[in-house]
């Protein structure tokens, strides 16, 4: 039963995000048009996100106290709200980018994307993690030992939240957006002719073929993506460890999608996505042969003691592993930002997210999902004990015994 229910908990939070699609004409159709097409929904979404923080900011200790269990059914709603409010904001921000930039600028769109998606996990993750732990706060920050962080997480909330209302109230101020009649080719769509479009432009061959791309072009990086990490931490390898090298690694992700920006933003974005593949799939085979071997590298006399050359090998695999998709992803983006017709471009640029994002999801799941199915197991050093059934796994002592 809690199983089931944490699964549907997840669904929950994802789904307000994966879903957008559903309500992305919405957001291409209704607005007010002396205040502008985008910054109708971008002002109020804003400010309602930095409200919601605030809100948060008065209760978030009701929900996540130390002492007793959290309240889980209403974090969950509650961040399923937020996570709506979120993913509105970004088919805000798509299709204002494809009218903001100059078509021959357009690409850098996704340059801005995702060199700004990291910045802000680096932010959120240093904030809400590091600043809020007691161990850390104590080891590094403080000249003598307290209790809890230098922030606490109520803090950290009204923080945000008071931000997100003072940048939307400037961009509300200082930020005008063009009038949207005076685009070329303007077309004002109603309601249901916005979610006709959406069958329309899946109508269209090269978009149907595109589709096809987007949902299978991950299958063979399903397995080392979803799973390659937690085999390592299953050989051995501390998780505390990973997680400060992927920390380290999201400073290149920063780095990377300014460097390659005079590729992805020509005419051709997806020039460097066909270089990439390749390399990436020749990475993948070595990243499988260093996790095989993994056990061996760290394991002395029957125990786990990691050498430092283990580490710098580490770094530098992980480093390819991150920086390949990444770039792989900036072009992706790009593309994207360059095809989308920018009179629709909330419906347009969602659609085409959607098809990627999807194609990202059903590969790692059935790659998670047959994980045990293709797994070589072995419950002792009886050579016959296959661990293939309940049966072998239960009785296994008593069989080695003989």
């Amino acid at each position: 039963m809690c199983l089931t229910k944490i699964k549907l908990y997840s669904v929950l939070l994802i789904g307000s995000y994966s879903l957008k699609l559903i309500w992305a004409p919405l957001v291409d159709a209704l607005y007010v048009q002396k205040m502008g097409r985008r910054k109708s929904w971008l002002i109020p979404v804003q400010y309602s996100i930095g409200v919601y923080f605030i809100y948060m900011a008065s209760n978030i200790d009701e929900w996540l106290p130390e002492t007793r269990r959290p309240d889980i059914i209403k974090l969950v709603s509650v961040f399923f709200f937020m996570k709506t409010l979120v993913a509105t904001l970004d088919i805000v921000v798509d299709g204002w980018s494809l009218t903001m930039l100059k078509k021959n600028n357009v690409g850098y769109a996704a340059t801005c994307n995702v060199s700004g998606l990291v910045i802000g996990m680096i932010i959120s993750y240093v904030c809400s993690v590091l600043l809020t732990s007691e161990d850390f706060s104590n080891k590094y920050l403080r000249f003598s030992p307290n209790v809890g962080g230098v922030i606490t997480m109520k803090s950290l909330f009204y923080v945000f939240g008071i931000l997100f209302i003072l940048i939307t109230t400037l961009i509300a101020i200082f930020k005008n957006e063009k009038d949207n009649k005076l685009e070329e080719d303007h077309v004002k769509l109603s309601i249901v002719q916005n979610y006709s479009l959406l069958w329309d432009i899946l109508k269209l061959p090269s978009i149907q073929i595109l589709a096809l791309t987007l949902l299978t072009a991950k299958i063979g990086f399903a397995a080392t993506d979803s799973l390659a990490i937690l085999k390592l931490i299953d050989a051995g390898v501390p998780k505390e460890n990973i997680m400060v090298i992927h920390t380290t690694i999201l400073v290149l992700k920063i780095i990377v999608p300014l460097v390659i920006a005079k590729y992805t933003s020509g005419l051709k974005p997806l020039n460097i996505y066909l270089t990439a593949t390749p390399i990436r799939l020749l990475w993948n085979i070595l990243f499988l042969v260093f996790i095989y071997y993994t056990p061996k590298l760290i394991t002395m006399n029957g125990s786990v003691n990691i050498p430092i050359y283990y580490y710098a090998l580490l770094v530098l695999i992980l480093s390819i592993h991150n920086i390949l998709p990444n770039i792989m992803g900036v072009s992706t983006l790009a593309f994207i930002s360059r095809i989308s017709d920018p009179r629709f471009g909330g419906t347009y640029v969602t659609l085409l997210n959607t098809l990627s994002n999807l194609g990202k999801a059903w590969s790692n799941t059935v790659a998670i999902g047959m994980v045990d199915f293709l797994t070589f197991k072995q419950c002792s050093s009886y050579q016959q004990n296959n661990c293939s059934t309940a049966d072998l796994k239960n009785n296994y002592p008593s069989k080695f015994s003989n």
